[in-house]
């Protein structure tokens, strides 16, 4: 069983957990070689008719020609069980059998001591910035509805990147939220990913998963 990783900082494994995320995007990689040869980029094929998305990238070298069997694949396919991974620490394992940073790391986990567990139930690949709004709400961007004391009752309503910093920004006294899903979206994909992430608008990977009760 293979594990994925979701952000701590900004409380996304938790929002897997509690059925709040139900996608995750990850940015397609090219390696650097293939069977020996140097790999220049990757195509995207799309069907003219539809403007759909046709098979998986394909590696080409530095003359632009498509190597034979160069697809990228995704990590993960349709139907694979995949355990979300959290660390010893949270989990409650104790740490006699480890040292104190992997103990505490993720990263060093086995998939199969993981409690909670991810189906794969569609992979498919767009654009960043093609996110739709309703799919920013799937990745963990959270709705919020703010009321207006007034005489008549009147609603606002905003976004934020996460609840972990929904609740950072009530804690602060301040209500800060984004007017669309997208510009919320935007911000949480560059704190998790890396400033410049959304601007660069990359090819990905999207995910979409349903947690296993």
């Amino acid at each position: 069983m293979k594990k994925i990783m979701f952000n701590d900082k900004y409380g996304l494994t938790q929002a897997v957990l509690d059925d709040r995320k139900t996608q995750t995007r990850r940015v397609i990689k090219c390696p650097r070689e293939f069977k020996g040869e140097w790999v220049a980029g990757f195509n995207i094929h799309i069907r003219q008719s539809d403007k759909k998305v046709v098979g998986w990238p394909c590696m080409y070298d530095a003359d632009e020609r498509e190597f034979d069997e160069g697809e990228i694949l995704p990590r993960y396919k349709v139907g694979e069980i995949v355990a979300v991974a959290q660390s010893y620490a949270d989990i409650g394992i104790e740490p006699f059998a480890f040292c104190e940073a992997a103990w505490r790391n993720k990263m060093f986990v086995k998939a199969e001591l993981m409690p909670y567990q991810i189906k794969i139930t569609n992979v498919r690949i767009q654009r960043l910035q093609d996110i739709s709004d309703e799919d920013c709400l799937a990745e963990g961007v959270v709705k919020i509805v703010h009321s207006i004391p007034t005489k008549a009752p009147q609603y606002i309503t905003g976004y934020y990147p996460s609840m972990s910093l929904k609740e950072a920004a009530d804690k602060l006294g301040w209500g800060c939220a984004y007017s669309t899903p997208q510009y919320a979206y935007a911000d949480l994909i560059d704190k998790v990913s890396g400033e410049g992430t959304w601007k660069s608008n990359p090819w990905v990977w999207v995910y979409e998963f349903e947690l296993m009760k």
